[in-house]
């Protein structure tokens, strides 16, 4: 009888082994010293922040021809963490031209003055208010993360961050704010089909409300940030900053023609393609290629 007493408490203490992984923490808090940047996560139901071991760190002046943008997102940020008044923020325009590498280079920044970078998938945004319980009152100063944010029109988190943007009966904590980065200026994509409920009412043209509201959730942002294509020669200006990075001093001449065909055979010159490349290049180079 205590042999198979035995062998059931070892089976028992294996499967729980098992499964434990497998749950939510009891507490939803994660250590907050663990970290500086954290992730939404969900199991069984049940949500929780979990510390992210190594963030990615990005340096600011590693990032080149996004002048404008880093100054306008690092003064916002900089309000941010004192405690004055700032802004939620969109970062929208062309695909690889710095925008998530820019929110990353911020907390990298400001994280010795006590910033934070909570990451929120599009998908996990109905949980907003429950990271809102988690930092209120909290001493340091949360960015929530949404990188390439898009909807449909049923999302379940458009009206959750909608509300929490713009307010709803429970006011944002004061230490949160949201910064968002899409391909798309406008959140919600609009199809032509939606200008069929245009109507003319005494001379005056009234589209379908569906419309302003997909256009309102982008404007509860208030700071919009706009990234545009890179030209050619901005584009081999980001190569040689990489390069330079990476401790490759190959003249200008010498790159120009492989870091061309290089973007011609992706269909793009941004900042992502140049940082490829750049990668490549000293891959090769260390090769002795």
């Amino acid at each position: 009888m205590t042999n198979r007493l035995e062998h059931f408490l070892a089976r028992a203490e294996q499967l729980l082994e098992r499964v434990e992984p497998l749950l939510p923490p009891a507490d939803a808090s994660p250590d907050w010293e663990a970290s500086t940047a954290f992730r939404w996560r969900r199991r069984l139901g049940a949500g929780f922040l979990e510390a992210v071991p190594e963030p990615h760190a990005v340096a600011l002046d590693a990032l080149h021809n996004v002048t404008r943008q880093k100054a306008l997102l690092d003064r916002n940020t900089r309000q941010f963490v004192q405690g004055l008044p700032a802004n939620n923020a969109l970062l929208w325009g062309a695909r690889g031209t710095g925008k998530s590498s820019l929110v990353k280079a911020l907390l990298h920044a400001h994280a010795d003055a006590g910033l934070r970078l909570i990451e929120m998938d599009k998908s996990e945004l109905v949980d907003l208010a429950d990271v809102a319980r988690l930092i209120r009152g909290r001493s340091e100063r949360f960015i929530v993360f949404c990188d390439d944010l898009s909807f449909e029109g049923d999302d379940p988190g458009y009206k959750a961050l909608k509300a929490m943007l713009d307010g709803s009966v429970s006011a944002a904590p004061e230490n949160l704010l949201i910064y968002a980065t899409s391909n798309r200026r406008h959140l919600v994509p609009e199809y032509m089909a939606e200008n069929e409920e245009a109507r003319n009412v005494d001379g005056e043209i009234h589209h379908g409300e569906a419309v302003e509201e997909k256009i309102s959730l982008s404007e509860r942002f208030g700071l919009w940030v706009s990234f545009h294509p890179f030209s050619q020669d901005a584009y081999l200006e980001i190569v040689q900053g990489w390069l330079q990075r990476f401790g490759i001093d190959d003249a200008p001449e010498a790159v120009r023609e492989d870091a061309l065909r290089f973007a011609l055979e992706r269909g793009s010159r941004s900042g992502r393609v140049a940082w490829q490349f750049a990668r490549d290049w000293a891959g090769r180079r260390g090769l002795g290629e």
